[in-house]
């Protein structure tokens, strides 16, 4: 496959005219709302990626993961389910529309193949296991969440594509029509259908898909529907930011929050697992999923680690959480009415 059609492309003059004239934009790049350094202070990068070299137990499963074959193309209309592919791969059925964010379905997150290869169990779905889809959510484009192969898959079953500033320019690069592409800024609001409405919220993270950083932007999202209210995490640092969202636009039904790839080297954009609890409580969530995991190793930690500690966590804070299994569909009419087991522990 062509690399440097996967890397996409940069924002046109017209964008980045546009963009120059935003608050959150800075000198040809999208800013956080706080200092954000992709690493702590001391760490350079390359003893961030000689550390990621290191042999540590337990980062990747010993045996097949489990999964639940669910028939997404026949679901009943009147279903409301969210479907988890593992990692930030998922699929909401909710008030008669069908949403799929962050599609990573090509086997591998990186542009090198063979590297950074999903887990065993973690790659049963496909492009071709998708129904049409209304709305098509990328959070930022990183590897891990926007992947060529899987959208170029995805092209003719998807309504729109919803995302932060600059990401749009990938798909027109890719030969998506322009019209099928909504990009917004942060605290930007697109009334999508009736009593259906998306809006666009920061996270404390960065993008970019080789070496030039933050030229679209990372986002989270806020999704209103005539009958629930969900917060759609991206990739995101503790900070203020969920305050302000939980202030604007909470209480949640549920939340779906990052949680893995974390690392004390790049503690500033990735949740720390003693940093989620506090995350939904400022959201105003009623019930949270954790992922960010269970697919792809991308830091030290035990694969299975970010799910014991979110279960602990949430167990000591009495949160609810929902712990579906890859494919297992979670009914968003019954939340914090199902108890979930712990299904990784008999994979350690």
């Amino acid at each position: 496959m062509n690399l440097v059609k996967q890397l996409g492309q940069f924002p046109d003059e017209k964008r980045k005219e546009y963009f120059s004239t935003l608050p959150n934009y800075l000198n040809g790049k999208f800013q956080n709302i706080l200092i954000t350094p992709a690493l702590l202070e001391g760490e350079s990068m390359t003893k961030a990626l000689l550390h990621t070299l290191c042999k540590v137990e337990n980062t990747s499963p010993r045996s097949e993961l489990p999964y639940v074959v669910t028939d997404l193309k026949n679901l009943k209309p009147e279903e409301n389910v969210l479907v988890w592919f593992g990692h930030s791969s998922y699929f909401i059925q909710i008030d008669g529309k069908k949403f799929l964010i962050d599609p990573v379905f090509s086997g591998n997150a990186s542009p090198m193949p063979g590297s950074v290869k999903a887990f065993q169990g973690a790659d049963y779905y496909k492009p071709e296991h998708m129904p049409e889809i209304d709305f098509l959510l990328i959070s930022h484009d990183h590897w891990d969440h926007l992947d060529y192969k899987t959208v170029q898959a995805l092209k003719n079953k998807v309504g729109k594509v919803i995302c932060g500033l600059g990401t749009g320019q990938h798909f027109e690069y890719w030969g998506w029509n322009h019209d099928k592409i909504i990009e917004k800024n942060w605290w930007e609001s697109i009334d999508i259908a009736e009593g259906f409405r998306i809006t666009l919220t920061p996270a404390r993270h960065f993008s970019g898909r080789l070496l030039n950083r933050n030229i679209s932007l990372w986002t989270s999202f806020v999704l209103k529907t005539p009958s629930m209210s969900l917060f759609l995490g991206g990739d995101s640092g503790y900070g203020n930011h969920f305050t302000e969202i939980g202030n604007k636009y909470g209480p949640f039904d549920l939340a779906v929050m990052e949680n893995g790839q974390y690392n004390e080297k790049w503690p500033y954009i990735h949740t720390l697992p003693e940093q989620l609890m506090t995350e939904i409580q400022e959201l105003k969530a009623k019930n949270f999923i954790p992922v960010h995991n269970s697919k792809f190793k991308l830091s030290q930690h035990a694969w299975y680690e970010p799910l014991q500690l979110a279960a602990k966590y949430a167990e000591e804070n009495s949160i609810p959480v929902t712990l579906p299994k890859i494919g297992e569909k979670v009914d968003l009419n019954t939340l914090g009415h199902t108890v979930w087991k712990k299904w990784w522990e008999e994979y350690i």
